[in-house]
């Protein structure tokens, strides 16, 4: 990884923060509205569609850009943003972006209910879900099985478990570099 890379990681982190900010200052139902936007794009590359640009490319820094496609740092951002308003659906309470709560973290977590429950961690989702994703070689692939993941998170047993959303996003990238 180069000081570019890293100064891009940061900015990238620091991007989605700023949204989720953002969306949480907003009135309830306009974050409702926005979330619900968001959540359209799940599944989507980025700028697919049309409706979602206002919400995505509104403050992207140019150099996060790219002529020939999304870049690694609009994936990033994109999918840690759809996936967030996945995770946050029906939740007007409690924001599911957690600082410190990485992705690792938080399927441990999962991890632990599930065998409390009862659950053979070797047997289990949450584990097959893990290995597909650690597996994952190209984004499309990382978006879906990551999807599942977040979907597996916000059915948990004790409550949805939040995920560092910032952190999500600089991870996405430095896994595309």
């Amino acid at each position: 990884m180069n000081r570019q890379n890293d100064s891009i990681t940061q900015a990238v982190k620091d991007n989605v923060n700023r949204r989720i900010q953002r969306l949480w200052a907003l009135p309830d139902n306009q974050r409702r509205a926005e979330l619900a936007k968001l959540r359209r794009g799940i599944g989507q590359r980025p700028g697919a569609l049309p409706e979602l640009w206002g919400a995505f490319l509104q403050d992207m820094p140019e150099r996060f850009c790219s002529v020939d496609g999304p870049s690694h740092a609009e994936w990033a951002v994109y999918l840690a943003l759809t996936l967030y308003a996945m995770h946050q659906q029906g939740n007007d309470t409690v924001c599911m972006s957690r600082p410190g709560n990485t992705l690792g973290r938080a399927v441990r977590r999962l991890a632990v209910q599930n065998t409390a429950a009862g659950q053979d961690w070797t047997e289990s989702s949450v584990l097959r879900r893990f290995n597909a994703l650690a597996t994952a070689e190209e984004i499309t692939e990382i978006s879906h099985h990551l999807r599942g993941m977040i979907q597996l998170l916000r059915a948990a047993k004790d409550g949805s478990i939040p995920l560092d959303y910032p952190q999500l996003a600089a991870d996405l990238y430095r896994l595309q570099c």
